[in-house]
């Protein structure tokens, strides 16, 4: 390490005792990064990559948000390499999607920011008080209460998953219980609403028959912006009437896609995407070939409701509330609607059921004997 001296392992013997071999200082991979730790005289004693999941091994009982110094002098903090440890086993283990772990890396670094303001220099001193502070001062920031329990989640995770390694002793956030939210009803659009949006696109132009497939394709599956941006051209099964989507959780799911989608999607094919040089596999690409973005599509559909003159809050998740909503209001089973949408749980799906009065009046004097 460059200038000698000693550096703190914070009172860790167990580190101090195990032997190694020595390896360059420069050893570094595209996965991990390996530290060369130098205790008193300066030399080499131990060369470990950051803390293993699988064998379970982690770097200190007790950790400090302090930082140390990597072989090639970038600072680099021990309570970094504990978050990058947590979100490849919420990524591996737990199959959560990169969006979803983006999310927690944010809330995970206001919360060590917090936690520094606060003096707290070590994860086995942070208690139930310092996260109820942290709440607050997530209150006070002006962030909606769904955004506050999403954050308090992320730091449940972790430091359930600091117990689990046996970083800490114990979990101080095991007597905290999340928040229960109101849940917000979905917008959607009726189908008249729905119809004269999908009329926008300039189907004479090649943005416009992309434009077009791309919105079909959401109202016909109720797929997630995510999902559809990413989706590959041997996925879309046109003869079939399918689409094999991966959703939340690396999960696969089959959406069939009506026949209004597969005409769309069929005439982007033939006139607009196989006449494009692709930079990617994706089945939607922008004019460079390239693949499409959340930030394209939302600012497309953008345009196309101005266009419309709807005065509503519509984005490419509109699209899938729709799709729900307008799938049970025809009588769908909620079964069929979950999985369609790739809810885990039917209690996600039960959200589309307030919509339809007019469907609930209909069943209800349907079925009930006094009707």
């Amino acid at each position: 390490m460059p200038g000698g001296g000693q550096v703190k392992i914070f009172g860790d013997d167990r580190i101090k005792n195990k032997a190694s071999k020595a390896i360059p200082a420069t050893c570094e991979t595209a996965s991990r990064k390996f530290f060369v730790f130098q205790i008193g005289d300066g030399s080499p004693r131990e060369n470990r990559p950051s803390p293993n999941l699988q064998s379970g091994i982690g770097v200190a009982d007790n950790l400090p948000m302090e930082t140390m110094t990597d072989t090639s002098g970038i600072t680099a903090g021990r309570t970094q390499v504990l978050f990058d440890d947590f979100l490849n086993y919420l990524s591996v283990e737990k199959g959560l999607a990169a969006n979803t772990l983006a999310a927690y890396r944010r809330d995970l670094a206001r919360y060590r920011a917090f936690l520094e303001k606060e003096k707290a220099t070590d994860w086995q001193k942070v208690t139930r008080t310092h996260i109820l502070k942290y709440l607050g001062a997530e209150g006070k920031r002006g962030l909606e209460s769904s955004s506050i329990a999403r954050g308090l989640v992320s730091v449940k995770l972790f430091h359930r998953f600091l117990t689990k390694e046996r970083h800490v002793g114990s979990d101080v956030t095991s007597v905290l219980e999340s928040p229960k939210l109101w849940k917000k009803l979905p917008h959607f659009l009726t189908s008249p609403e729905m119809e004269s949006i999908l009329k926008m696109p300039d189907v004479k132009t090649a943005t416009g028959i992309r434009d077009l497939a791309l919105l079909e394709c959401l109202y016909a599956t109720g797929m997630r912006v995510s999902e559809i941006t990413e989706i590959p051209v041997e996925n879309i099964y046109l003869d079939n009437h399918f689409i094999k989507c991966r959703g939340k959780g690396d999960k696969e799911r089959l959406v069939p896609l009506g026949s209004m989608a597969v005409a769309a999607c069929r005439n982007y094919l033939e006139k607009v995407r196989s006449k494009m040089k692709a930079k990617t596999g994706h089945f939607f690409l922008g004019r460079r070939g390239e693949g499409l973005t959340r930030q394209f599509v939302w600012q497309m559909i953008k345009k196309y409701a101005r266009l419309t003159g709807i005065a509503k809050e519509i984005t490419p998740h509109t699209f899938r509330h729709s799709f729900a909503t307008h799938l049970l209001e025809r009588g769908a089973d909620l079964r069929v609607v979950q999985e369609l949408l790739g809810h885990s749980d039917i209690a996600t799906t039960q959200i589309y059921t307030h919509v339809s009065g007019n469907r609930l009046k209909s069943v209800h004097a349907k079925f009930h004997p006094r009707g």
